[in-house]
C-alpha cells in the first residue's frame, strides 16, 4: 500500500488529483486541512511528515489568485508560498519522502518569453510585475526539488501548467479568472434575458487552456515515470516540466464558446477601450508529449462539464 500526501486537496488541482489516485489500487491518500496542519508552520509540517511515514507527495498547496490580490498582497503571496513549499519539500526530505511532485505555474517564464514558452525560457528574462513575488516562490520551488535532488539524490519533480479551469474553480464575482468570471456572466445574462454582454478587450489575445483532470492525469503519469526515461528527457538543473494542451484560441472564441456552452443568444459586444494583456500566452508541452502523455478534453467538452458543476454548486458562489 502506497501511501501518498496531497497538500492543498482542496483546491482545484488538489482536488482532481484526489479524485484521480482515489480510483486506483493499493493506494492510501492522506489530506488535511488548514485547521489539521498549518502549512506555514515548520515545526507542525516537520512532525506530520515524521509520524505519518509518506511514501509520495504531491505539492499541490499555493496561496493563489488575481491580478487585483497579486498587487494588494504581495507579501503574502511570496511569503505564504515559500513557507508552504520550503516545509513542504524540507520536512519530506528529512522522513526521508523520496519522491515528490511540485506544482508551478507558467507565470514563471519571463514577461516577454518567445512564444510557445520551452522549459529553457526560464531565468532568460524580467517577469511580469503583476505577479512577481508568487513566479518568484515558484521559481524557488523548482530549484528547491532540483537541489534536493543534486545533493541527496531525491526524485523530486515539478510541473508547470498552463490555464487551467474545471471543477472546484473559484466562481467569485470580483476575483475569478477569466474562465468561470465568463461562465457566471453569461449564465446571469441568461437568467436576466440580457440582450448583450460586454467582453473585455479586442478579443485578439491568444491564450491556452487545460481542463484541471487533464492536469491531475499529467502529474499522476510525471509522477510515476521511471527514472531512467525522467532523467533522459530533463536536465539536473532544468528538470521542470511544462504541462497544455499546445493549442491556444482567441479570447474572441473562447468567450463565443462559453456563451454556447451556456446557451446565451444575445449579443456579443467587446470593450476595446479596456487592456488587452500579452497577445500571446503559449506554453511549449513537446517535452511532455515525449514522455507519453496528450491532454484528451477538448475546450468546448470541458466547458460544457465545468459549467454543469457551476450550475450543481452555484448556492455557494452567491455574492
Amino acid at each position: 500500500m502506497k501511501k501518498i500526501f496531497v497538500a492543498g486537496h482542496k483546491g482545484m488541482v488538489g482536488s482532481a488529483i484526489v479524485r484521480q489516485l482515489d480510483v486506483k489500487a493499493n493506494v492510501e491518500i492522506v489530506v488535511r486541512d488548514r485547521k489539521q496542519l498549518n502549512l506555514l508552520d515548520q515545526t507542525a509540517v516537520a512532525e506530520f511528515f515524521k509520524n505519518e511515514s509518506i511514501d509520495q507527495v504531491y505539492l499541490a498547496a499555493a496561496k493563489v489568485g488575481g491580478i487585483i490580490a497579486n498587487n494588494t498582497y504581495p507579501a503574502e503571496f511570496i511569503y505564504e508560498n515559500l513557507m508552504m513549499e520550503c516545509n513542504i519539500i524540507h520536512s519530506a526530505h528529512q522522513a526521508g519522502v523520496n519522491d515528490l511532485l511540485f506544482l508551478g505555474s507558467s507565470c514563471i517564464y519571463p514577461k516577454f518569453a518567445e512564444q510557445p514558452m520551452k522549459e529553457e525560457a526560464l531565468l532568460t528574462g524580467v517577469l511580469e510585475p503583476t505577479n512577481e513575488p508568487y513566479a518568484v516562490a515558484k521559481i524557488a520551488g523548482i530549484k528547491l526539488c532540483e537541489s534536493y535532488n543534486r545533493q541527496y539524490s531525491r526524485n523530486y519533480r515539478s510541473a508547470m501548467p498552463t490555464n487551467l479551469y474545471g471543477e472546484n474553480d473559484n466562481f467569485h464575482p470580483e476575483n475569478s479568472h477569466v474562465i468561470p468570471a465568463l461562465i457566471r456572466r453569461f449564465h446571469e445574462a441568461k437568467l436576466n434575458n440580457a440582450s448583450e454582454v460586454v467582453a473585455w478587450g479586442s478579443g485578439k489575445p491568444m491564450r491556452e487552456f487545460l481542463h484541471v483532470d487533464d492536469m491531475a492525469a499529467a502529474c499522476i503519469h510525471i509522477m510515476n515515470l521511471d527514472d531512467k526515461t525522467y532523467q533522459a528527457n530533463t536536465q539536473p538543473m532544468l528538470s521542470h516540466i511544462n504541462v497544455g494542451t499546445g493549442v491556444d484560441c482567441t479570447i474572441r472564441e473562447l468567450v463565443e464558446t462559453v456563451a454556447k456552452v451556456v446557451g446565451f443568444s444575445g449579443e456579443i459586444k467587446f470593450d476595446t477601450s479596456k487592456p488587452d494583456g500579452t497577445p500571446r500566452k503559449l506554453m511549449d508541452s513537446s517535452r511532455l508529449e515525449a514522455l507519453g502523455w496528450k491532454y484528451s478534453i477538448s475546450l468546448e467538452d470541458g466547458l460544457a462539464s465545468t459549467y454543469h458543476w457551476f450550475l450543481d454548486n452555484q448556492d455557494q458562489f452567491r455574492a
